[in-house]
């Protein structure tokens, strides 16, 4: 059933208040040893989100949607693929970070299956990564054009660094650590406090 995005309602819900399974999959506020080797405390709160119909509905930004940031595939644990569903609130810092390169490009920017949020408990989390802070973007297409050779992801990786200087854009190629058929962004680390917490 279709929702109307004047209806949307995303409220913000504390991790550590979601049933036992949920807690052991998401691990809010558990710190971890992430991909750079340091230190970082997991994504304590979520919105929750209770329907595909919901998330296709909820614009984050002008031009990026909820879903966008949360189509996984098989890899991810099979409770967190139904609804309802939990997506980290740095997910909004990063759709708003994305907007700015969106305007300056005028296209729209396409973001792969598992290129957005995916918990610590999906299949490609075995180092946490931004990914699983909802603060990671693969995108594989920017307009018309597909990210897969060196001078469109260089060009386009360009606009990021100049446009987000906070980001960081995985380098182009096959070497380990690269990409040679999107474009890594990520904002960092991020966490979000919802003004509606306790700890607001």
């Amino acid at each position: 059933m279709p929702v109307d995005a004047a209806d949307v309602a995303l409220p913000a819900v504390d991790g550590l208040q979601l049933p036992p399974p949920l807690r052991t999959l998401l691990r809010p506020g558990e710190v971890v040893r992430a991909a750079d080797g340091e230190r970082h405390r997991l994504p304590r709160y979520f919105y929750l989100v209770e329907s595909w119909a919901l998330a296709l509905a909820t614009p984050l930004t002008a031009h990026f949607a909820l879903w966008e940031f949360m189509d996984v595939d098989v890899r991810e644990a099979a409770p967190l693929r139904t609804f309802p569903r939990y997506i980290p609130c740095g997910v909004a810092a990063l759709a708003a970070a994305l907007e700015i390169v969106r305007l300056e490009v005028d296209a729209p920017m396409r973001i792969a299956a598992n290129g957005g949020y995916r918990s610590p408990s999906h299949a490609a989390s075995a180092s946490p990564s931004p990914h699983c802070w909802a603060s990671a973007a693969n995108v594989y297409r920017v307009g018309s054009e597909y990210v897969d050779a060196a001078d469109r992801a260089e060009r386009i990786a360009g606009t990021i660094r100049r446009l987000l200087p906070f980001a960081w854009v995985r380098p182009y190629g096959r070497e380990p650590g690269a990409v040679d058929d999107q474009l890594h962004v990520d904002i960092g680390y991020v966490t979000l406090v919802p003004r509606v917490s306790e700890d607001a």
